[in-house]
């Protein structure tokens, strides 16, 4: 079996509304769909995270793209090294892991979907097999105010999510407004978790973390800068609540620095950071041999990724049992089948072979017409 070409199409999908979090706002997944063919006609496919840089990611897969035709599908892990020495450690940019994670992600789960595909099996099989029969999320509550992201965690507490998770990092004032707010609408017993998304000091944290307890706030995510794990450490010293890792860990030498620091009570990460499933399972044995649990993160992405992280997390023994899709914030998804919406927040592990979902294609094409009309309209403001 041989790869006799690689195609790249970079595709928006507007969400349905403003994404608020403490670094700005997010209009919608702006990702690369790789398309990896075979001369046994099998085909499969993946996508990576544009990131607003889409034209930068595109030619860099391309450029592995021409590295791959004539290779073996199979020969997954070994591509993927040697793709990322060919693109960034041979050229002098030396290290650039986590570009290099944004970039390789599509073309490794694509490449997984291949594999599957070929022998009719999922990809958690050839992964060592699926160790839990489904993934547990948590509802994700949005919302430019403290009363818009309290009616959405009521919502979604409605809808069976047990656990929830909601940006805060916007002001001290607003993320306490927020805090109150939710809780009152959620009630006592459902688990919270804030994310202010590297936007504290460590002794703005330390305050922050005070202000919180009174709300039964279960977990902190990255409240420091994500380049000081030491920052991080320091906050987790002297909190009462746990604190989680995600920026600050994308490949696996991260994840063993943040448990060797003793940083973090959880370790937050997703595909895109680490470049695909393969590293992904090499960060959470690290966290399993650490005693942490990982939790799957989600970036503006379609559910291509919500089923390439489902073949993964099977896989996982110290998954977590909150964690986090993002199909919900999507106007339309990529995904004709399965369906990717959990009930009572969870999600059961996909059986179908590959990645073990079936595109629908009227809809890419629609995100393909939505990339090529943002791309004028930001040429035209360039010009103007």
């Amino acid at each position: 079996m041989k790869i006799t070409a690689i195609n790249t199409t970079p595709l928006f999908v507007p969400y349905t509304r403003p994404y608020y979090w403490a670094q700005g706002t997010i209009d919608g997944a702006d990702v690369i769909l790789v398309e990896v063919q075979t001369d046994t006609d099998v085909t499969g496919y993946g996508e990576s995270i544009g990131g607003g840089a889409a034209g930068a990611v595109q030619s860099y897969i391309d450029h592995a793209a021409r590295v791959c035709i004539g290779r073996d599908p199979f020969a997954n892990a070994g591509l993927m090294a040697e793709l990322y020495h060919r693109l960034f450690q041979m050229q002098g940019v030396c290290s650039a892991p986590r570009f290099a994670g944004q970039v390789l992600c599509g073309l490794e789960m694509a490449l997984w979907d291949v594999m599957g595909k070929a022998v009719g099996q999922p990809a958690h099989a050839l992964l060592g097999g699926a160790v839990r029969d489904e993934i547990q999320y948590f509802g994700f509550a949005q919302g430019e105010t403290a009363v818009e992201v309290a009616a959405d965690a009521e919502a979604l507490a409605g809808q069976g999510f047990e656990v929830i998770y909601f940006k805060v990092g916007r002001g001290d004032a607003l993320d306490l407004e927020t805090v109150a707010a939710v809780r009152a609408a959620v009630g006592p017993r459902r688990r919270l978790r804030v994310d202010p998304n590297e936007h504290w000091t460590p002794v703005h944290a330390s305050r922050m973390i005070r202000e919180l307890l009174a709300f039964g706030v279960e977990v902190v995510e990255q409240p420091t800068h994500c380049e000081s794990i030491a920052a991080l450490a320091q906050v987790r010293s002297t909190s009462q609540i746990a604190i989680s890792a995600d920026q600050a860990v994308f490949t696996p030498f991260d994840a063993y620095d943040v448990c060797r620091q003793q940083a973090a009570d959880l370790i937050v990460i997703g595909l895109h950071e680490t470049g695909g499933l393969i590293r992904f399972s090499k960060v959470a044995h690290i966290a399993e041999a650490a005693g942490l649990n990982v939790c799957l993160h989600g970036l503006y992405e379609t559910g291509i990724t919500t089923c390439a992280s489902n073949q993964i997390a099977a896989t996982v023994p110290n998954l977590d049992d909150a964690n986090q899709i993002m199909g919900r914030f999507l106007a339309w998804d990529l995904v004709k089948s399965p369906d990717l919406a959990p009930r009572n927040g969870r999600l059961p592990v996909l059986k179908a072979p590959g990645l073990g979902f079936e595109l629908d294609w009227p809809a890419v094409e629609r995100a393909r017409q939505a990339s090529l009309e943002r791309d004028i309209v930001a040429s035209e403001l360039a010009g103007s």
